[in-house]
C-alpha cells in the first residue's frame, strides 16, 4: 500500500469510496447480466496439428514420375511448385508421415527441411490428401519473448512488476472467459467492452499499485476519461457511418452468427484500446502529484496543479504521438496500396479501413488529453484536504522535507 501525505482525511476516503463502491456493483451486476450463456457458435475448420518437414521434393513425384534432379532437401527455384514429406507431432495422427503441397509462386515464403509447420485438413480424407500446410509454428519463439519480457519487468519493479504481470494474467483471462464468449453469444458489445474494462482496470491497477487513496485517485480518473472516450467514438462511429464490414474478420463472424454487431463490435474495440494508454496516463498523473506534495509540503493546491499540469503536458505530447503512429503502422500495408492506386490523401483516410484507424487514434488522443487534468486535479484534492495560505506559510527545514518526502514513499 501506498503511505498517504499527508493522510487522506475522512471526507476524501467516503467521496472515493461513494464513487468505487457503486462502479464495484456495477461491474458485478453487469458480468452477471451479461455472462454468455449457451454454446458458442463454432467454425468447421477441419483438425489442426503440428508438424515437421522432412523431406522437401518437385512435384512431380506425387504422380509418380522421378523428379529430374532428385531429392532437393532445400527448395525449387523461386515460382516451382514442391511437396514435402512431413513428420505430424500432434492430433489424431500424431507419429504418421504423410505428403502435402507446399506454398509456391512470387512471394511465398522458403520452406527448409527441419521447419516447424502447422497443418489443417479434413479427418475423412485420406492420409495423403488429409492436410495442407497453413503456418508456420511460432510457439518456442513466442515463449522465449514472454519470458525476456517477464523477467526484464521483475528485475526492473521487483514485487510490483510481479504484480503488474498477475495483473495481466487476469487481464487475458477476462478476455478469454468473459469478453470473446459474451460478443460470440451475440450481446451488445458496448456495454460487454464496458464491463470488460472496468473489472480489468478494478484488478489489475489494485494488483499492479497497491490499495491506497493514491491508487483509487487513478482508477477514477482512469473511468471518468474512458466513459469520455466511449462517448465520443460512440457519436463519431455513428457520425461516420461506420459499417464495420471492412474488417474481414469480423463481417465474416457476422455470417455465422446474424444477431453479431459488427458496428458495435468496432466501438468495444476502441473502448479497451483505450485503456490500456488512459491508465498508464492517470497512474504517472497521480504518482506525480503525490511525489510534489511529498517534495515540498507546504505547496498550495493551485501549485501542485500547475506543476502536475506542466509535466501531464509533456506526458500528452508523447504518448498521443505513440497512440497515433501505432494505429498508423496497423495501416500501413493499407496506406501503401492507396498509394499505389493513386488515390489522394484524403481519399485514403476518409476511406472506412482508414477512417476508423483516425478515429480510434483521435478519440484514443482526447481520452487521454481529458486524463491529464481530471486526474490531476483529483489527485491535488486527494493530497491536499486543506489549501495552505500564501502569507502565513512557513518554511520547513532541510530535515523535516526530507523527513515527509521519505513518509511519501
Amino acid at each position: 500500500m501506498h503511505p498517504e501525505t499527508p493522510p487522506a482525511s475522512p471526507r476524501v476516503r467516503k467521496a472515493v469510496l461513494s464513487v468505487l463502491i457503486p462502479l464495484i456493483i456495477a461491474t458485478i451486476a453487469g458480468m452477471v447480466v451479461l455472462w454468455p450463456s449457451g454454446d458458442p457458435p463454432r467454425i468447421d475448420s477441419g483438425v489442426r496439428t503440428d508438424a515437421e518437414i522432412l523431406d522437401i521434393r518437385p512435384c512431380e513425384d506425387i504422380d509418380g514420375a522421378p523428379p529430374t534432379g532428385g531429392h532437393t532437401h532445400g527448395r525449387q527455384p523461386a515460382g516451382e511448385c514442391e511437396e514435402a514429406v512431413v513428420l505430424v507431432t500432434s492430433g489424431p495422427d500424431k507419429g504418421e508421415e504423410t505428403v502435402v503441397s507446399l506454398w509456391f509462386g512470387d512471394g511465398a515464403p522458403t520452406f527448409d527441411v527441419g521447419d516447424k509447420v502447422v497443418l489443417a485438413g479434413q479427418p475423412e480424407a485420406p492420409l495423403d490428401q488429409r492436410y495442407e500446410v497453413t503456418d508456420f509454428q511460432r510457439g518456442m519463439p513466442l515463449l522465449w519473448l514472454g519470458l525476456l519480457f517477464a523477467v526484464a519487468v521483475v528485475v526492473l519493479s521487483r514485487w510490483r512488476g510481479l504484480a503488474a504481470l498477475g495483473g495481466l494474467a487476469i487481464s487475458v483471462i477476462v478476455i478469454v472467459t468473459f469478453l470473446l464468449p459474451a460478443l460470440l453469444a451475440g450481446r451488445d458489445p458496448l456495454p460487454v467492452a464496458v464491463v470488460g474494462a472496468s473489472l480489468i482496470m478494478i484488478v489489475t491497477l489494485y494488483m499492479s499499485h497497491g490499495v491506497s487513496i493514491r491508487t483509487s485517485v487513478a482508477l477514477i480518473g482512469t473511468l471518468i476519461s474512458l466513459t469520455l472516450t466511449g462517448v465520443l467514438g460512440a457519436l463519431f462511429t455513428a457520425l461516420g457511418q461506420f459499417t464495420g464490414l471492412v474488417d474481414h474478420a469480423a463481417a465474416y463472424i457476422g455470417t455465422v452468427n446474424a444477431d453479431f454487431n459488427i458496428r458495435g463490435l468496432l466501438l468495444a474495440g476502441l473502448v479497451v484500446g483505450a485503456l490500456g494508454v488512459l491508465d498508464d496516463t492517470t497512474v504517472t498523473q497521480t504518482a506525480t502529484i503525490w511525489e510534489l506534495s511529498a517534495a515540498n509540503p507546504n505547496s498550495t493546491r493551485r501549485e501542485l496543479f500547475a506543476a502536475g499540469m506542466r509535466i501531464g503536458r509533456e506526458h500528452v505530447a508523447a504518448t498521443v504521438n505513440t497512440l497515433v503512429l501505432a494505429y498508423v503502422g496497423a495501416s500501413l500495408p493499407l496506406l501503401m496500396l492507396f498509394s499505389v492506386a493513386g488515390q489522394g490523401v484524403v481519399d485514403a483516410l476518409t476511406t472506412e479501413a482508414v477512417a476508423q484507424e483516425v478515429v480510434r487514434a483521435l478519440v484514443g488522443g482526447l481520452g487521454i488529453i481529458a486524463a491529464v487534468p481530471v486526474t490531476t486535479a483529483l489527485a491535488v484534492l486527494a493530497v491536499r484536504q486543506e489549501p495552505a495560505e500564501r502569507g502565513g506559510r512557513r518554511r520547513s527545514r532541510p530535515g523535516q522535507r526530507a523527513g515527509a518526502a521519505s513518509r511519501a514513499r
